[in-house]
């Protein structure tokens, strides 16, 4: 089964726009190399460009459940992307759809 990812993301406010871009770009270079990794999307808030949604798509959920174990450990830490972060990430997972037939 598919598995869709909604990562909710919080920057700070006084870190420029390029830094956060280049930090966005170094972590999710990592993620879309992963296996299982479909997709990837930086979605920006209109109304606070300081809120970012990344939309992520895995092949299965045991290939997230992998990715998130490796985010875990030392190599998989995204060092880059906490230097930017206000708040810890939000992570809501779908796996599960509603036919429209």
């Amino acid at each position: 089964m598919t598995q869709t990812v909604f990562l909710e993301v919080q920057l700070r406010s006084d870190v420029s726009a390029e830094d956060v871009a280049a930090a966005v770009r170094e972590t999710l270079a990592q993620t879309a190399v992963q296996p299982g990794n479909e997709s990837l999307e930086v979605l920006v808030d209109d109304a606070d460009p300081t809120r970012l949604v990344v939309l992520e798509r895995w092949a299965t959920v045991a290939d997230h459940d992998a990715y998130v174990a490796w985010r875990a450990t030392p190599e998989g830490a995204a060092e880059a992307l906490g230097t930017v972060l206000a708040a810890p990430p939000v992570t809501r997972t779908f796996g599960q759809t509603i036919s429209l037939d």
